[in-house]
């Protein structure tokens, strides 16, 4: 693909994100992208087959930014409770945020299409999440920073929380204050003093 094609890809996904963000997931069709962007129907088909695929990429690139935002802020003498405190920290901002999100149309995608599927990214995600913060929480008991006798349970359902404060941010609301006292009592059941 040469680097026009690569630049009218970005474009592309960076257009019908924000159509996702508008429209959630259900009601976006290839018109509306096609429309957004300005393009014909063979022009973006060209690159994508389905307002499905669209969304797996634009979902993929929104990980990767989010996971190198959060690798850029750790520094060399960060401590394994220093990283967890900056990864629930990150959380936190992503669960008040009220503007630009995907949230409401990422459930909407995985409803339509349920675990268990190929290309469940949401599942890889949570599971390399899980496996991140188990290994995070072993350094830790390694290190005296924390206390844990089960990591793997601990990630898992340190996950579960915050998987728990996505929806609720966007049925019933939260506030800073719910998430932080989530927080509390995750590094509380760590060791951790808050």
């Amino acid at each position: 693909m040469g680097e026009k094609s690569i630049q009218k890809k970005k474009y592309i996904l960076e257009t019908a994100r924000k159509v996702f963000v508008e429209k959630g997931f259900k009601k976006v069709t290839m018109k509306d992208i096609v429309e957004a962007c300005d393009i014909s129907r063979g022009g973006l088909y060209l690159y994508f087959e389905s307002t499905s695929q669209i969304f797996q990429e634009v979902m993929r690139l929104e990980s990767e930014e989010t996971d190198d935002v959060f690798s850029d802020k750790i520094t060399e003498d960060a401590t394994a409770a220093d990283i967890l405190m900056l990864f629930l920290q990150e959380q936190k901002k992503e669960l008040l945020r009220r503007e630009d999100t995907l949230t409401q149309a990422i459930y909407e995608y995985y409803f339509e299409n349920p675990p268990g599927r190929k290309n469940n990214i949401l599942k890889k995600q949570f599971d390399s999440a899980v496996k991140i913060i188990e290994k995070l929480i072993e350094i830790g008991v390694d290190n005296g920073e924390f206390y844990c006798e089960d990591c793997q349970g601990t990630a898992r359902n340190i996950m579960f929380v915050l998987e728990g404060l996505k929806i609720s941010a966007q049925t019933i609301g939260i506030t800073a204050e719910t998430v932080d006292r989530e927080i509390e009592f995750i590094l509380k059941y760590l060791g951790l003093e808050v």
